[in-house]
């Protein structure tokens, strides 16, 4: 598993290169977000570790640029606590964040965790949930709407596979941290109505009036079948 580490601290860099590569992943640095685009689009990463603050281009419009033709796990590195910090972070296409200082443990446990569920499963057994105009295959892990592909990151499809695959069950935003982060997370709760917001502006007709993702006003969410 290749690992992209892109921050502009070089010591950092190298701390977490060292301790990465303990665990068995092959690391690849860079230190500015334009080198990091060029790097992602080349391919071969399973997954980018994308500081906020960075040279020629922050982190913020290296993911944006990097989701506009991949699907990469990304976990964005940012020295800000504030949570409006990380929620834009998510709204640009991250499937998490760290704040610095982080624990080197902490940093692994996400990394495990995120690919643990960007893992494509084996078998050749088709795994496809349809309902109504929405579709996706839990085996290729893609997703349609209207029989058009549409890209979903990592933690948008493990959130609208769990939607789907249990119809009308309401899950608080408690929930779904739990179910779909997989770990305690210590983050700001908006970050499942980010997700939501997200999933909704794909794969809804309307966005502003939804069919299928749909608000249980004071509980969470839930998929109409």
């Amino acid at each position: 598993m290749r690992i992209l580490v892109v921050d502009d601290e070089k010591l950092l860099v190298k701390g977490i290169k060292f301790n990465l590569e303990n665990e068995g992943y092959e690391v690849d640095a860079c230190f500015d977000g334009e080198t990091a685009v060029e790097s992602a689009r080349a391919g071969g990463y399973g997954l980018i570790l994308l500081d906020l603050m960075m040279p020629k281009l922050d982190g913020l419009n290296a993911c944006s640029k990097i989701r506009e033709f991949s699907d990469v796990p990304i976990i964005m590195l940012t020295a800000k606590s504030e949570d409006a910090d990380k929620i834009i972070g998510l709204e640009y296409g991250a499937d998490d964040y760290i704040t610095k200082p982080f624990n080197i443990l902490e940093l692994k446990a996400r990394i495990r965790a995120l690919l643990r569920r960007s893992k494509i499963p084996g078998g050749d057994h088709s795994d496809k949930i349809i309902r109504g105009s929405i579709s996706i295959d839990a085996v290729r892990r893609s997703a349609e709407k209207s029989d058009e592909s549409v890209d979903l990151t990592v933690k948008e499809f493990d959130l609208i596979e769990l939607l789907m695959r249990n119809p009308g069950k309401v899950y608080s935003r408690e929930a779904l941290l739990d179910q779909v982060w997989g770990y305690d997370f210590s983050g700001d709760i908006r970050t499942v109505d980010v997700h939501i917001r997200r999933l909704r502006e794909k794969l809804e007709r309307d966005p502003a009036q939804p069919e299928y993702i749909i608000t249980k006003w004071g509980v969470g969410y839930f998929f109409k079948d």
